[in-house]
This record gives C-alpha cells, structure tokens and sequence, in this order.
C-alpha cells in the first residue's frame, strides 16, 4: 500500500444522453439524464482508494446538496479528506456532459469552488510525507488552485516523491505552452492523443512525442483509446494494446481510471508496459459503467481481469 496525494477537482458531472447534439439555438431532448461524482481529482482519489492505496485529497468544495454528491465516492471509498476545503462563497464545481451514442463527450465546465484552492494551507510535510503526488493539469490553469498545485510540485521535488501528471483537454487548451516549464521535472506525464497534438500543435504522434522528448519530458504516456496507450522514455517508444470489452456505454472517467491504476502499477514496482497495460484494463472496465466513479475497481478484480487478457506488445 502506498501513500498519495491527489490534488485535483471533486465535482458534479450532470450528464445528458441524447441522440445527437443540437444546432445552434435549438433543443433536443434527452433519452437518459443523471448526475454523478466527478472531476479528475475525485475520479483518481477514488480509484485509488479502492485499489488498496492510503489517498488523501487535496480539493475545495461549496455547501449544499452539490457538495454532498460530489464527495459521495471519495467519502466512502475511505479517501483522507483533511486537506478538503469548503468554500462559504463559490458553488460546487460541475460539467455537463452531452453524451452521443457513439459515446462521443461534450463538455461544459463550471470551475467553481475548486479554482479557489488556497495554497496558504499547504504544508510542505503534507507533500513529503506522501509516496506520490498524483496530479490533475486543471489544477495548474488559474487562480490560487494553480499556486497550490505549482507548490505542491515543488515541495515533491524537493522531497524525491514520484509525481505523475494528468492531462486535460480543457487545461492544455487554456495554458499551451505555459504548461511544459511545470512538466520538466514530472516523473510521469499522461494525456490522450488530442491533448498531445493541442499541445505540441504537431499532427502526428510521432512528431508530437519527438517534441515533448526535446523539451525534457521524461516519462510520457499517450492514451490512444481503442489501440490502447503508448509509453515513450529516451530508450523506448512502445505500444501496449488496449483490453477489449463488449457493451461500452460510458467514457467518462476512463482516462482518470488509466492514471490511478497505471500510478497503483508503478508504486507496487511494475515496469513501465506492465503498467500501462493495468491502465489499459482499468479504463476499459470503466466504459462499462454510467458514471466516473461508478466501476467499482478493487487491485484482486484488476489483476484477475489483467491475467485473463494478457498485454500484447508490438
């Protein structure tokens, strides 16, 4: 068992199934409407939790009923919430999501209590005590969230705990190249193939990938969905083939889903294509649920569903 800090939103995913999304100023009615936890840093604190690991969040939410639902996994999955903070202000973040059933997402963020992350409480031991930092890019965007997560980073650094760093379509579009200074000296950075292309603004993978390895990116993982994730070091560039699943209904909180467990493989002393095939089985178990949080993912049901489909190296 490992000792993490997640530092990243709890939110309100209020997600919409329709058909199809609308034209401009028109209406469509949705065929299924829900609202579950979500946010990067909730999804990862949870399946992190659940994976067997000591998690404690680092997170800011409002009052009422939203706050309620966005903690509800993080909170009963046994997640350290001393670190939580409680805005008397801001409303609890939330996205809406319209979901087409090619289980294509479209998003609206509402950043909400979590931009307003005080650093002012953030205590060196808090970070050096911890075994990894586990972090998501929204948390670097803005306001005082931003300085908490840039201090965080550093106080990582300073102690020699592993950092892994979660992209994020929205981040990588509000920063660009303001985010590569922060990810020099993450030990691994993570992100799907549209965030790579935003932000190295090549067309390619393997020119984009040859472009984060120049700027120093170390350790970097590309999550390329449906062909699975590719691993790239100064040694090695490497596929490692996604798990197949039947009846995939939900994307959300894959992505979240890959980092917690490609971090519980690192931890627990997997090499880097072991570790990426856990990812791999972790987010495709997860399309089979409606929610971020709802797949219940234990470390014994992911290593038993890791064994039954072995990773295929190309």
């Amino acid at each position: 068992m490992a000792r993490l800090l997640v530092v990243g939103d709890a939110t309100v995913d209020q997600m919409f199934f329709v058909d199809a999304l609308p034209e401009p100023g028109g209406e469509v009615t949705a065929l299924r409407a829900m609202m579950e936890p979500g946010g990067a840093g909730g999804t990862m604190a949870t399946a992190l939790a659940r994976l067997g690991h000591d998690v404690a969040i680092a997170t800011r939410v409002g009052k009422g009923p939203f706050s309620n639902l966005a903690l509800r996994h993080v909170l009963s999955s046994g997640v350290d919430v001393s670190l939580l903070q409680r805005d008397e202000r801001q409303q609890t973040s939330s996205v809406t999501i319209l979901i087409t059933p090619d289980t294509q997402r479209t998003m609206i963020s509402a950043v909400g209590a979590s931009r307003y992350l005080d650093s002012a409480a953030l205590e060196p031991a808090q970070v050096a005590s911890r075994d990894a930092l586990v972090m998501s890019a929204y948390s670097l965007v803005a306001g005082p969230q931003r300085e908490y997560a840039v201090q965080a980073l550093a106080y990582a650094a300073e102690a020699g705990v592993t950092t892994f760093v979660d992209m994020g379509s929205g981040a990588v579009n509000a920063l660009q190249g303001r985010l590569l200074p922060l990810l020099r000296d993450v030990d691994y950075v993570l992100m799907n193939e549209r965030e790579l292309f935003a932000l190295t603004g090549e067309s390619s993978i393997s020119d984009a990938v040859a472009g984060l390895r120049a700027e120093g990116i170390a350790r970097l993982v590309v999550k390329v969905g449906e062909m699975g994730s590719i691993i790239v070091t100064d040694e090695l560039t490497e596929l490692v083939e996604a798990m197949e699943v039947d009846d995939v209904i939900d994307s959300t909180g894959a992505g979240d889903y890959y980092t917690a467990a490609f971090a519980h493989g690192i931890l627990a002393g997997a090499g880097l294509h072991e570790a990426a095939w856990l990812g791999n089985v972790a987010g495709a178990l997860n399309t089979t649920r409606v929610g971020a949080q709802s797949f219940e993912l234990d470390a014994a049901t992911l290593e038993q569903q890791a064994a039954l489909a072995p990773a295929q190296a190309s």
